[in-house]
C-alpha cells in the first residue's frame, strides 16, 4: 500500500538543465527565487547524469530545458530530469519547454517514416511529467500529442512591443505589413499582425528540397511599406534571405526578419548577416550563438517574464489570460 503525502503549501522548485541555463537564471530571478541546486554532467561514453543537490518532496517542480542543439543530448537530459523528480517525490513535475525539438516531425508525410514529435511527447509524459509549459510551438495540433495538461504561451505580443515602439511613425502612417513566409504560416502572421493592427501580406514559396526554399510570387501590397517577416523559428535562413530580396525587389522600403526560435542552423549567421535585412529579431528561447550576439543587426527579447508569469498561473492555479492583458 502506497501513501502519498500531499503538501499544504508546495513552494516553485526551479531545475536549470544544461540546455540554456542562462534564461533559467533570468526566470528564477524574475520569480525571486535560486534554481535548485544539481549536478548534470556526461560520461566519457556520452551517458548523461542528473542528481538534484536538495530535497523537494511535495513541492512544484518546474524542469526548464529547451531541446535545442544538441537536441538528443537535451531530450534525454530533460527525461532523466523528470524521472529524478518523480523518485524524489516531487508534489507535481512541469516540463517547461521554450523551444520543442522535433517539432517539425509531426506527420507522416512520407512511407515509412516515424512521427517523432508524438514519440518524443510521449517519453516525456511516460517519464512522468504533468504538466508541460511551452512556447510557440511549430503547429497548434502539437498541443494535442501530449496526453497531460499543456499552457501554449506566445512570444508574438513581446515582439509586437518591439516593433510597436521601433516603427511607430511607419505604423501611424499605415506603412507596415507583416509577410508570412510560406502559405504554412498564414494564419501565425495573421495573429502577429492583429497585434499590431495592420495587415499581411504572403510569399508563395516552393520547397524543391529540405533547407532549401525559392520564392515565387508575392501576394499582396508590400511598395513603400515597412515589411516584417514572421514565422517561428529560423533555420536555415535560406527563406528570410530569398524572401528579403523579393520583397525589395516589389517595392518594400526596408524588410525585418521576426521569429521566436533562432535556430540558426549551418551558415545562418552569415547568410542573415548578409541579406538585405535591416534587422533579425529574435527571442532568447533558444541560445543566440556568439557570432550573432557580436552582429547589430541581430536583436534577442528575453521570454523570461512570460515564462515566469505562465510559472505563477501554474503554481497559483490562475489563468494564462492575465499575462496578455
Amino acid at each position: 500500500m502506497s501513501i502519498s503525502v500531499i503538501k499544504k503549501n508546495p513552494k516553485i522548485v526551479l531545475f536549470t538543465g544544461s540546455a540554456h541555463p542562462a534564461l533559467s537564471h533570468e526566470i528564477a530571478k524574475e520569480l525571486k527565487i535560486k534554481p535548485i541546486p544539481n549536478d548534470v554532467r556526461r560520461f566519457a561514453d556520452g551517458e548523461t547524469y542528473v542528481q538534484f543537490k536538495d530535497t523537494f518532496r511535495g513541492d512544484n517542480v518546474f524542469i526548464v530545458q529547451p531541446t535545442c542543439k544538441p537536441v538528443n543530448d537535451n531530450v534525454i537530459e530533460l527525461l532523466l530530469a523528470i524521472d529524478a523528480a518523480r523518485r524524489a517525490s516531487a508534489g507535481t513535475i512541469t516540463a517547461v519547454i521554450p523551444y520543442f525539438g522535433y517539432s517539425r516531425q509531426d506527420r507522416k508525410d512520407k512511407p515509412r517514416v516515424p512521427i517523432s514529435a508524438k514519440l518524443i511527447a510521449n517519453l516525456i509524459t511516460h517519464a512522468g511529467a504533468d504538466r508541460i509549459i511551452a512556447t510557440d510551438l511549430h503547429t497548434a495540433q502539437l498541443q494535442g500529442f501530449f496526453d497531460i495538461p499543456l499552457d501554449h504561451i506566445s512570444a508574438k505580443y513581446i515582439i509586437a512591443d518591439y516593433f510597436m515602439k521601433k516603427l511607430k511613425p511607419q505604423l501611424k502612417k499605415n506603412n507596415v505589413i507583416v509577410v508570412s513566409p510560406d502559405a504554412g504560416g498564414v494564419e501565425r502572421a495573421r495573429d502577429f499582425a492583429k497585434c499590431l493592427k495592420i495587415s499581411i501580406a504572403i510569399i508563395d514559396k516552393r520547397r524543391p528540397e529540405a533547407n532549401r526554399a525559392e520564392i515565387m510570387n508575392i501576394i499582396g501590397d508590400v511598395a513603400g511599406k515597412s515589411a516584417i517577416l514572421f514565422d517561428d523559428m529560423i533555420d536555415t535562413g535560406g527563406t528570410m534571405c530569398e524572401a528579403s530580396k523579393a520583397l525589395l525587389k516589389a517595392g518594400a522600403a526596408e524588410v525585418f526578419a521576426a521569429c521566436t526560435h533562432s535556430v540558426f542552423s549551418g551558415n545562418a549567421i552569415s547568410n542573415l548577416s548578409s541579406a538585405p535585412l535591416k534587422e533579425i529579431i529574435c527571442t532568447n528561447t533558444i541560445p543566440l550563438p556568439e557570432a550573432a550576439i557580436k552582429e547589430k543587426k541581430f536583436v534577442q527579447l528575453s521570454v523570461a517574464p512570460l515564462i515566469a508569469g505562465a510559472i505563477n498561473c501554474v503554481q497559483n492555479g490562475i489563468s494564462m489570460k492575465v499575462l496578455f492583458k
